[in-house]
């Protein structure tokens, strides 16, 4: 992500994750993020990769964000005014640079970056009486199943793509994010 790029980002390590072929690397661009939640968002990833891809090989970036920088992301590349709370930008659907492709070798795949936004995530936690922990972990998942292809544009996909969510997010000690919507608790 350059776009928006602030001088004062820190870039955490790049990490090669306990799964296999991960790596996850994780920026703080922007925003008053809390200590701790650079695992929080690690952890959520590696799950929702593990039991979407398996062994595959792959990386990704999760940006910490505010909601000004989403905002303008969220302007300049959905044509949407304001922040949302997670924006997902798979690789295979970034525009060609015209760089050679050779110049991108890595390891692994890219499967692309998520960009979470702090205050946003932060006002809806509250509002859905929710950790805010747990609200990032759901978005983080969120994210990386928008990066693999999953989306929920039609009825069956989203079904699926919140049936995914679900059981991820009960393998991490999550209860059901979509439950409150229908009334249970």
């Amino acid at each position: 992500m350059s776009d928006g790029a602030h001088p004062e980002r820190k870039r955490s390590a790049r990490t090669q994750s306990p799964v296999p072929g991960l790596e996850i690397d994780v920026l703080r661009e922007a925003g008053e993020w809390e200590s701790g939640v650079e695992e929080t968002v690690r952890r959520a990833a590696e799950h929702a990769f593990v039991v979407t891809r398996g062994g595959e090989a792959a990386e990704l970036c999760i940006v910490l964000a505010d909601d000004e920088l989403v905002a303008k992301l969220n302007k300049a590349y959905r044509g949407k005014d304001g922040p949302t709370n997670v924006l997902s930008f798979p690789a295979a659907d970034m525009p060609d640079t015209g760089v050679p492709e050779s110049a991108f070798k890595r390891g692994a795949p890219l499967l692309g970056d998520v960009v979470l936004a702090r205050e946003t995530i932060a006002r809806e936690a509250a509002a859905q009486n929710k950790s805010f922990e747990n609200h990032l972990s759901h978005l983080t998942v969120h994210g990386v199943l928008h990066l693999i292809g999953h989306d929920h544009l039609e009825d069956a996909e989203a079904d699926e793509m919140e049936g995914l969510e679900r059981d991820i997010l009960e393998d991490l000690g999550i209860a059901d994010p979509y439950g409150a919507e229908r009334g249970e608790h």
